[in-house]
């Protein structure tokens, strides 16, 4: 009887030990990404790859990008949290759905617009006339004026054609004359095609459109009553875009591990670029400054794009100050 006794103990105990070290009986939350797979996503595939989620008692599933956006998911807690931009995070606001940044995780927009040499656009004076491959929105007109404002230009007399989720390389080779682009992935990879491009980039314009793109949302609810597991969460990213910040290569290795459709050159060239951006010029990888907010919230309502935002609650600090501890 001792001997079985003595057996099962040793059986239980193996067996508790085992389901520590796969993550059995971790929490288990979603994270819904905005777009395919990029370097922008590093830090969590990091997290995931070493287990930081997992000492923090997590087991996170990775969501794809579908029909519904990030954004409508975790708003209406369907989804615990998402990869999502300061505009949208801020019209949401505005509209009711209760959507919280909880980093960010660039500090600097990377965007502009992308322009094949041939077509003679230079700066952004050079878009009159032109046509721009569009996604719809009322930001875009505005943006654009924006960055024209420094130059005199006239946006109204661009021709603005909506492209959608249309290879940009393929479009600007047919009527497209330029598009709008995140440098650090597109513009990469037109380096790689061996495509002779023109970037404009949008700060260099406009320096009130240097948004947080992008960042990590949750909801209110979750900060209201799951406190403990937003904190864990942002405590494994915390951890995993460090150390993409400090090891470029072994980031870029993991991402391309666990997309494998994803062109390794491109995530390599991407990768080693964008690292010592995720926390340029900040005290610590995610904070945000309140004053962006603001200038961009208000940038947005002297457009009409929205009409009033409490954007005190749109972002929020605390969690990457706590991992920061």
């Amino acid at each position: 009887m001792k001997a079985i006794v003595k057996y099962l103990l040793v059986f239980t105990l193996a067996f508790l030990l085992a389901g520590c070290q796969t993550g059995e009986g971790n929490e288990k939350v979603q994270l819904f990404l905005d777009w395919t797979p990029n370097t922008n996503h590093t830090g969590i595939y990091v997290a995931k790859e070493k287990g930081f989620f997992e000492e923090e008692g997590l087991d996170v599933e990775i969501m794809l990008p579908g029909e519904v956006r990030a954004e409508q998911i975790v708003g209406s807690g369907k989804g615990e949290f998402g990869i999502s931009f300061q505009n949208q995070v801020t019209q949401a606001r505005s509209e009711g759905i209760p959507i919280v940044s909880i980093a960010a995780i660039i500090q600097t927009h990377t965007g502009g617009y992308y322009t094949p040499k041939a077509k003679g656009i230079e700066t952004p004076k050079d878009f009159e006339g032109r046509i721009y491959g569009a996604h719809g929105s009322e930001l875009e007109k505005a943006s654009l004026q924006a960055i024209m404002n420094k130059e005199g230009g006239d946006a109204s007399k661009i021709d603005m054609v909506q492209v959608g989720n249309t290879d940009y390389f393929v479009a600007m080779g047919r009527d497209i004359d330029f598009v709008s682009i995140f440098y650090a992935w597109t513009g990469i990879e037109g380096e790689i095609r061996g495509t002779d491009m023109n970037f404009i980039k949008t700060t260099d314009f406009a320096p009130e459109l240097n948004t947080y793109s992008p960042l990590i949302i949750t909801n209110d609810e979750m900060i209201d009553k799951n406190p403990e597991t937003v904190q864990a969460f942002v405590n494994a990213v915390f951890k995993g875009y460090e150390f993409a910040i400090n090891n470029p290569q072994e980031a870029a290795a993991i991402l391309i591990a666990a997309e494998p459709d994803l062109s390794p050159e491109l995530v390599k060239r991407s990768q080693e670029w964008l690292s010592p951006r995720y926390k340029e010029g900040a005290t610590a990888w995610g904070v945000q400054e309140a004053s962006r907010w603001e200038n961009f919230a208000n940038f947005m309502i002297k457009h009409q794009i929205i009409d009033e935002v409490e954007i005190q609650q749109a972002f929020t600090n605390e969690f990457i100050a706590n991992a920061m501890k």
